[in-house]
């Protein structure tokens, strides 16, 4: 498989906030964590990093890039095999398979054909499990069983190009998805009891990316980056607030996940650098100011951590970069990391930050504005589209076809 067809279609791109209503402080319950800011706040760092990291188990579960949930004990993973996508549930100190549920569904075609797995990771919540396809079919399930509970397979819409890869958020018993394609599509919210469609909100097609929640002047909205906009709707009700337009550049694609820091959000594209924009209110209605561009560095399916006012990330050009989100001024960018381009991950594990490009090589530096490597170890042979989940001192590790533990001794 060549690196131009891995890098066709994978996610990088989904919320904030889980209604994970009685959720541990090391679960990584959804799409970059308990608030989709890539904080693991459960992870217990050591005073000095070992040379190497201990193997604990590796568990083959199928193909696909979507990063695992991790919730108490279980490790919820979404992957393909053979002709099926299979939602399966592990204990997370074994890795022994506790349930699975497996659903035939179409593999993706044309560019994408020879990367099949899912992309979108699975969100935990309110003991539910749910998925998103690459067709596009949204399923719950019983987090204890693996029972389903509901599922939609009837979306009128086409996938985008490279097909779906929105992780979907789950906030106050809303289960808030990205539909459709490029030319045509949308934000649905179901009942994540019933599965009943609460609204939908058809104004823009879909790419890649995921939405996050934000909270401007009491009212929760969902800010989502869409086919050719930001925007932001009324979490009660689907209702358009705010619309900035953010039209791809070339071949490029819109799939980082806005990055939400107050009424402020971050948003990057290929060639488009990055971006903060605030949102305010304005009499009854809300608007965007821009505050600064970057125009020199540009995310393409990475999407930045923002740690003691300073953003790290992994550019298109695969730098790990440090730029002031302030002011927008790089502080530095001079750590070239290898894998297929724009692809990786960046984790705040909180005195250090974890970056896993997609060679399986997992680095651990300081969140400071010079960059210092503290270590750096192998993880995985290849493949490493997933964000890594820190929690204690464990580290999981999802790459093409398997899920390892490793541990910090």
């Amino acid at each position: 498989m060549t690196s131009a067809i891995r890098r066709v279609g994978i996610v990088v791109g989904c919320l904030a906030l889980c209604g994970a209503s009685q959720g541990l402080a090391q679960d990584w319950p959804q799409w970059r964590g308990p608030n989709r800011d890539a904080i693991a706040t459960g992870f217990k760092a050591p005073a000095t990093w070992p040379k190497t990291l201990t193997q604990k188990w590796k568990v083959n579960v199928g193909n696909g890039v979507a990063t695992p949930a991790l919730v108490g004990d279980k490790l919820y993973v979404f992957a393909r095999r053979d002709d099926d996508e299979v939602a399966s549930c592990l204990d997370a100190m074994t890795g022994n398979e506790l349930w699975a549920d497996k659903q035939a569904a179409k593999a993706p075609s044309g560019p994408a054909a020879q990367f099949p797995g899912p992309r979108s990771s699975p969100t935990v919540a309110d003991g539910k499990v749910v998925t998103l396809g690459v067709q596009g079919t949204l399923s719950c399930f019983d987090a204890t069983s693996g029972k389903v509970l509901w599922r939609k397979t009837d979306s009128a819409e086409k996938p985008p190009r490279f097909f779906t890869s929105c992780s979907p958020i789950v906030v106050e018993g809303l289960c808030i998805v990205q539909l459709g394609g490029e030319s045509k599509g949308g934000i649905v919210a179901y009942d994540l009891a019933s599965g009943g469609e609460k609204w939908n909100w058809p104004g823009d097609g879909t790419a890649y990316a995921s939405p996050a929640l934000l909270t401007v002047d009491g009212l929760k909205m969902v800010v989502a980056l869409t086919a050719k906009s930001l925007v932001g709707v009324g979490l009660a009700d689907g209702k358009l607030l705010w619309q900035t337009p953010f039209a791809v550049s070339g071949m490029g694609y819109n799939a980082a996940t806005p990055i939400v820091s107050g009424n402020t959000v971050y948003i990057s594209g290929s060639l488009r650098g990055i971006k903060a924009l605030k949102i305010e209110k304005q009499g009854d209605s809300y608007a965007t100011k821009e505050l600064w561009a970057n125009p020199q560095l540009s995310v393409q399916f990475d999407t930045p951590v923002l740690k003691n006012g300073l953003l790290f990330g992994i550019s298109s050009r695969n730098f790990l970069f440090c730029i002031n989100a302030e002011t927008g001024k790089p502080a530095w960018a001079a750590e070239r990391v290898r894998g297929d381009r724009g692809y990786g991950s960046v984790v705040d594990v909180g005195t250090v930050l974890l970056a896993l490009p997609t060679n399986g090589q997992l680095i651990v530096f300081e969140p400071a504005e010079k960059f210092r490597k503290i270590a750096s170890y192998k993880v995985a042979d290849e493949g490493t589209y997933a964000y890594p989940i820190a929690a204690g001192n464990r580290i999981y590790i999802k790459d093409f076809d398997s899920v390892t533990l490793w541990t910090v001794d």
